[in-house]
């Protein structure tokens, strides 16, 4: 398969209805906002959720989480030994940092999309290893188009956890949700780490087909299912490694921005692109 030629932008819209798009764990768990109070989700949520839609289509994932593990692994190190092109690079006594880094990249989606650091101590004779992995993949932090209101909710658990327990069953608790958002979050494929890391076009497509489905069996509590939504995915292919235009200016030709003053519904918002000299965008609606 060949490797990714042509620099790609992409910018993903989605809304969040009565829904809790990324809790904040130092925070009772709210919802993520800026000190502004536009919604925030981070990139590291969002990376989660492609690497759950990549395994979905098929794919061989190195970072999964313990709900969607589909091998014995329990570490990150296990998985890296149960590989034996790794597990033999690992009992060298000098380990090779390239042969390591390629051996990973041909193996996991993931680690040629987004890059991984690898940082295991010594148990054979090369006393450990410390590779660093730079992906081509960058995401960036979704954002709301208009600050965000949370509602809090009280709420109590109906039956002690354990024999004995001294808390009584009517413990109160609180859960939290945003009523409504729309978030708009940004990336890019950068040519030559795909050519480090041996990264596709193919797995492009990948990627792109995990965008539009992003949200698909991400249900929780928090997120009910149908309460978030990929309404529309922009994907810029450029004609050439560099590109014809910077990220900065492909992200910047993108304009979501709401009709009425308190918008309820993704029909309050307007969704425009401006038409940037021989670049054409992929113009695709979300599941």
């Amino acid at each position: 398969m060949s490797i990714l030629e042509n620099k790609i932008d992409f910018a993903v819209i989605v809304s969040v209805t009565k829904a809790n798009p990324n809790g904040d764990p130092l925070n009772g768990n709210r919802p993520r906002q800026d000190y502004d109070g536009y919604g925030e989700i981070s990139d590291v949520a969002i990376k989660r959720k492609i690497r759950n839609r990549l395994q979905d289509l098929g794919e061989s994932v190195f970072v999964q989480s313990d709900d969607r593990k589909v091998d014995e692994y329990k570490s990150l190190r296990d998985r890296a030994e149960g590989n034996e092109k790794l597990s033999k690079i690992l009992k060298e006594k000098n380990v090779s940092k390239d042969d390591f880094a390629r051996a990973a990249c041909q193996e996991w989606i993931d680690v040629r999309s987004f890059g991984q650091v690898f940082a295991f101590k010594g148990s054979g004779k090369g006393g450990g290893v410390s590779v660093g992995v730079r992906g081509p993949v960058s995401v960036h932090t979704a954002t709301s188009v208009n600050p965000i209101d949370i509602t809090s909710m009280q709420i109590t658990k109906s039956v002690n956890s354990e024999t004995g327990e001294k808390k009584s069953s009517d413990t109160m608790g609180m859960k939290h949700r945003v009523d409504f958002g729309v978030y708009v979050f940004y990336g890019s494929i950068n040519t030559q780490l795909a050519e480090k890391t041996g990264f596709t076009k193919s797995d492009a497509d990948k990627i792109k087909e995990s965008l539009i489905t992003l949200f698909e069996n991400d249900l929780s509590s928090a997120r009910p299912e149908g309460s978030m939504e990929v309404h529309k995915v922009y994907w810029w292919e450029h004609n050439s490694k560099m590109g014809q235009y910077s990220s900065a200016k492909v992200h910047r030709s993108l304009n979501v921005e709401a009709n009425v003053d308190t918008p309820k519904s993704v029909e309050d918002y307007q969704f425009t692109h401006k038409e940037l000299d021989d670049l054409k965008v992929e113009v695709i609606d979300g599941l």
